[in-house]
């Protein structure tokens, strides 16, 4: 599913180089549900922008499905994220006057389907994440854990093999931290979803199969998790 050797990226800041990354090597095979671990600076954003073909690296080799990432122009980037990859922020970035529906409907329009098509696609994965009976409310009259659903059924509506969240819970209070991990994993669990997720909460990256650690750039550990936390358990952070 996703291979990537040697990976650097290093961008110029003045007459000073940053390397960003320095030398990723890993293997996420399909079907797997990952975290990507770092503290501030270490290099996990960048991995992620990689990962989700939204940069290329500087030097090394990312493959996804066997195609090679690294060589793809911008029009390639674009057609690999489309039909491949969905995209879960921090932040939401829903559209403020736009209903739940028409925020999940985005990605179907872009890639061209046609509008009945669209809204039962939509609607079915805004049931898929709880939300069959808010349709019609806009991101202000929703919660925040209501936000991050519409997101999530945005980001699976087009059916990615590869579901990429960047800090998923971190604008959320714990207990709808939880219940988002919870959703993260029941579309694991029921769709064999290769679920990648970057964040910088120990207890959180604990709910999934395997944590690979980042710092300065490197992987400095790559550790499965053979029983993760399913959401609801008490935390204990020891």
């Amino acid at each position: 599913m996703i291979h990537a050797e040697g990976l650097t990226k290093v961008y110029q800041m003045g007459e000073s180089e940053v390397r960003a990354l320095d030398g990723a090597s890993f293997t996420i095979e399909k079907g797997e549900m990952v975290a990507i671990m770092g503290p501030s600076g270490s290099g996990k954003s960048t991995l992620m922008s990689i990962i989700g073909c939204l940069d290329v690296p500087s030097s090394g080799q990312y493959s996804l499905d066997g195609v090679s990432v690294e060589s793809l122009d911008e029009s390639g980037l674009a057609e690999v994220r489309g039909r491949k990859i969905g995209f879960v922020f921090q932040q939401f970035n829903l559209l403020a006057r736009t209903s739940a529906l028409d925020n999940v409907m985005l990605p179907l329009t872009y890639a061209g389907v046609s509008g009945r098509e669209r809204e039962k696609r939509a609607r079915a994965a805004l049931e898929r994440v709880g939300l069959g009976e808010r349709t019609h409310h806009a991101p202000n009259e929703l919660s925040g854990g209501q936000q991050q659903r519409v997101a999530i059924a945005r980001a699976i509506v087009n059916e990615p093999t590869i579901l990429l969240a960047d800090e998923p819970t971190g604008a959320l209070d714990s207990k709808t931290g939880v219940e988002i991990m919870d959703l993260f994993q029941r579309l694991h669990r029921e769709n064999g979803q290769t679920v990648i997720l970057v964040m910088h909460d120990a207890h959180v990256a604990r709910h999934t199969e395997r944590i690979i650690r980042l710092s300065d750039g490197r992987i400095v550990s790559d550790e499965s998790n053979p029983n993760p936390i399913q959401a609801g358990a008490p935390r204990n952070d020891d």
